[in-house]
């Protein structure tokens, strides 16, 4: 997942081209092709053998256009470029025009990211559905259709958010890292944000070789955590097929600081206890596992409700 390109007094949302361009020839060289994404879709329940690179870039910022489209389009790389609908033509952001030459092209296809792109997580339901319905109404009226993939501003989600793009969309990304199986929960997909400091190129190499640490369920379903559930127990039940959990290292940052867990496991699930409460606004913990030699990864975050 990309923001912005070249921008670089926005490290934390910034790459810069000549480090994109390395990270797209890294995939090449590694012998991974780009996922396709009309298949994206269509294929997502199917097996795969093989895995792919699906690059995501959200917002819709006029850097994107300016310097990272020119590259993407004469090296025909697809991507979903996920658009909110407010700031479109503002000052910094992609217009219509720009917007609808990348729809328009073989290899860009334009994602739903809400209107107005702010912490949707804090609005009443009400506001949260009719924010979702104008984009929808603006982008028919734009492109002619409404488009099937979401994107969650900030990678932010509540059950009742989830609960509602899974009846309007055919898929939906969040922003905890991890990799994507046929078995994730096709409404909060998971992937690696990259930027200034989270993109150098053997960090990048690494991202792209990992593997999907699959599982069967994850609790609570429930990512907006109120004050009297923080924090909350997290339980991972894997599938039994998968050897070696008990080898799984999970990092958290309850209480402000990065920090190893205690794990605890029965039988094919494993338990999170952790020590102290996460602070607002986001709690993480990416988990990792050597697999035979085969490194797995997933990672969930939590909302903290602000008192």
């Amino acid at each position: 997942m990309y923001h912005r390109f070249n921008e670089n007094k926005y490290p934390s949302t910034n790459i810069k081209m000549d480090v994109f361009i390395q990270q797209m020839e890294a995939i090449k060289m590694l012998g991974y092709e780009f996922y396709d994404h009309n298949l994206f879709i269509n294929e997502f329940e199917k097996p795969k053998k093989e895995k792919k690179i699906l690059i995501t870039i959200d917002d819709g910022f006029k850097s994107f256009y300016n310097e990272a489209w020119p590259y993407l389009k004469k090296n025909k790389i697809p991507f979903i470029l996920f658009v909110s609908t407010e700031p479109v033509g503002k000052n910094g952001y992609m217009t219509w025009d720009e917007i609808l030459e990348i729809e328009n092209s073989e290899i860009g296809s334009i994602g739903h990211h809400s209107h107005t792109h702010e912490y949707l997580i804090d609005f009443k339901e009400k506001e949260f559905i009719e924010d979702i319905e104008i984009a929808s109404n603006i982008f028919k009226d734009k492109l002619g259709y409404v488009p099937p993939i979401f994107s969650y501003p900030f990678g932010e989600y509540s059950l009742f958010m989830k609960n509602y793009i899974s009846k309007n969309f055919k898929i939906a990304f969040g922003q905890h890292s991890g990799v994507i199986d046929v078995n994730k929960d096709r409404f909060e997909l998971p992937r690696f944000p990259i930027n200034e400091k989270y993109g150098k190129l053997e960090r990048f190499k690494s991202l792209i070789n990992y593997h999907p640490l699959e599982f069967k369920s994850l609790k609570p379903e429930e990512k907006k955590i109120k004050n009297k559930d923080n924090p909350p127990k997290l339980i991972v039940e894997f599938f039994k097929e998968q050897k070696n959990i008990k080898n799984i290292t999970c990092y958290s940052n309850d209480g402000g600081e990065w920090k190893k867990n205690n794990l605890k496991f029965e039988k094919n699930k494993m338990i999170v206890k952790f020590e102290k409460p996460f602070l607002p606004r986001r709690g993480r913990i990416n988990c990792s596992l050597n697999d035979n030699g085969k490194w797995r990864w997933f990672g969930t975050q939590f909302i903290i409700e602000k008192n």
